[in-house]
């Protein structure tokens, strides 16, 4: 079968203004509760896009671990390269797709580091081998091989043991968002898109877009 000929005709649901709460995050927690509700595998996961100061962007599948009115938040490495590229560019976009329920919500907005406390706090409730593995990894950086990083935890693991500081270079992102928009798959390509965009006053303004 030809690439060009894949394709699938959704059929489970549809999305109207009248559907929608005048809230985009209350909407995106009653969406995220039904994706975990359905068992949607890693519901949680999602994409997160950073541009750089050479204006070419990057992605990469995280895992969301908190969101509220203040943002949509999550941890790694500063030192990384999404987490270089937003210290340059403090911009984010972050894609959800839950294809077992033939949706995605797309959101965009400022991104700030959370409080060191917050992140302590996250750090220190992580498995143990998560924490050590945080510590032992450069993210984003070389390494000779396989060997080489498993020979780097096992250094770390006899050093710390599970007394582990979280180290300076890792912590959390929050996202403040501008934008977010919520597709529900349709038959024949003709998709539902609502739309929410905060104005300058902070009110979100909702709207349908064409598919």
């Amino acid at each position: 079968m030809s690439i060009a000929h894949i394709r699938t005709d959704y059929t489970q649901a549809d999305l109207s203004e009248t559907d929608t709460d005048p809230d985009p995050v209350a909407q995106f927690s009653k969406w995220f509760h039904e994706a975990l509700r359905a068992e949607v595998p890693e519901a949680n996961a999602m994409g997160v896009s950073t541009v750089g100061e050479n204006g070419r962007p990057s992605s990469r599948i995280l895992l969301i671990k908190d969101f509220d009115q203040r943002g949509f938040t999550w941890f790694t490495n500063y030192g990384s390269r999404k987490g270089v590229e937003l210290a340059q560019n403090p911009y984010a976009a972050l894609l959800f797709h839950w294809v077992a329920l033939e949706r995605e919500v797309r959101i965009e907005g400022l991104v700030e580091r959370v409080s060191a406390e917050e992140s302590e706090q996250y750090f220190q409730s992580r498995p143990l081998k998560s924490r050590l593995g945080a510590i032992a990894s450069a993210q984003s950086t070389p390494i000779a091989d396989r060997d080489a990083l498993e020979a780097q935890y096992a250094r770390v693991e006899q050093q710390y043991g599970e007394q582990t500081p979280r180290p300076e270079q890792w912590g959390g992102y929050r996202l403040k968002p501008e934008y977010i928009e919520f597709w529900q798959g349709r038959r024949s390509r003709l998709h539902d898109r609502i739309a929410y965009t905060r104005d300058k006053d902070g009110q979100w303004q909702r709207q349908r877009l064409q598919p």
